[in-house]
């Protein structure tokens, strides 16, 4: 359990010091750091599938776009819009509405909560695939043949057209 408390400390840290580092690339980088505390939270709480998709998926690709992203657009001080006071309300009423949101959560998490206490099966890949191929066949097969139609557009629409001479 000090694991948990542990990491849970490291996760909140580093989410701070993304909100609140002034250089761009550095609040990136405490992100990816951000995504692999949660990577350890899923793997403590048994979901091996989860832990790896976010592993993968979120710190491997989304985080080295937005890395990417911001050393193209060589942000300054000078290009920084300044922030109107419209945004600033936004943020104090996304923030008041997270503090809601925490508020619910520990609400909901009593140690009788049948969800709070541990079960060895739940987040394993094996049980994943049993309910989604067997409860869920038909739209998981939409959803790939959903996929590979927008495949083989974006394909279609990325291929450059060559047009061939007739003589005659």
């Amino acid at each position: 359990m000090t694991i948990f408390y542990f990491v849970a400390f490291l996760s909140i840290f580093f989410a701070l010091m993304t909100i609140f580092t002034k250089n761009p690339v550095h609040s990136v980088l405490y992100l990816v750091i951000t995504f692999a505390t949660f990577t350890v939270h899923y793997i403590l709480l048994n979901a091996q599938f989860l832990a790896a998709v976010n592993f993968i998926v979120y710190m491997g690709a989304i985080m080295v776009l937005f890395l990417f992203v911001l050393m193209l657009l060589n942000l300054n001080k000078d290009t920084e819009p300044m922030r109107t006071n419209l945004v600033k309300i936004m943020g104090v009423i996304a923030g008041m509405c997270l503090i809601v949101t925490f508020l619910g959560a520990f609400r909901l998490l009593e140690s009788s909560n049948e969800m709070v206490q541990g079960h060895e099966n739940i987040g394993l890949v094996k049980n994943l695939g049993k309910v989604l191929f067997r409860d869920f066949l038909l739209p998981f097969e939409i959803s790939s043949i959903l996929l590979l139609t927008a495949m083989v557009g974006a394909v279609l629409l990325a291929k450059k057209e060559t047009r061939v001479k007739q003589n005659g």
